[in-house]
């Protein structure tokens, strides 16, 4: 991780074996820490510090790292109940983690990850849910109703 701080990664992951001398690297830097909750459950090892990297400023983003290898899933609600059940992580972090954050680490977020004026209407309707939090409660279920890609419905 230090290597890409130093070098101004945009983002770096895989932040499962990190210590406070790479969150107070990180504080000073540009670099987005991305944090793989679903990696870390499959392949049964530490979860990321992102409580603790919240708690102190750091804005976090999240990902699936979806591969066969060591998170074969990309079911964000899942991902996002890992986050807030073995992360400590509230749903709103978890959301916007996943969201708006995840978009500047892949740099987009000028264009992508929040529903605003100018930006690609890129948006997922769910069917009728109480709140953000029982989309995290009940992450079995399949909450989505309409996708809408770049303006249009899919």
């Amino acid at each position: 991780m230090q290597v890409g701080i130093a070098n101004n990664a945009v983002s770096v992951d895989h932040l499962e074996a990190m210590s406070q001398v790479e969150i107070d690297l990180l504080k000073v830097s540009k670099t987005i820490p991305t944090v793989l909750p679903s990696c870390s459950f499959f392949l049964n090892i530490h979860y990321a510090p992102s409580r603790n990297m919240i708690d102190q400023g750091l804005g976090i983003a999240m990902a699936t790292d979806y591969n066969p290898g060591s998170s074969p899933s990309g079911n964000v609600p899942l991902l996002m109940a890992f986050a807030c059940n073995n992360m400590r992580l509230l749903p709103n972090e978890a959301f916007n983690a996943v969201t708006i954050n995840g978009a500047f680490a892949l740099e987009l977020g000028d264009s992508h990850g929040s529903i605003s004026k100018g930006k690609v209407a890129n948006i997922i309707l769910t069917k009728p849910i109480p709140s953000l939090y029982y989309m995290v409660y009940a992450f079995g279920s399949n909450h989505v109703d309409k996708v809408i890609l770049g303006g249009k419905l899919m």
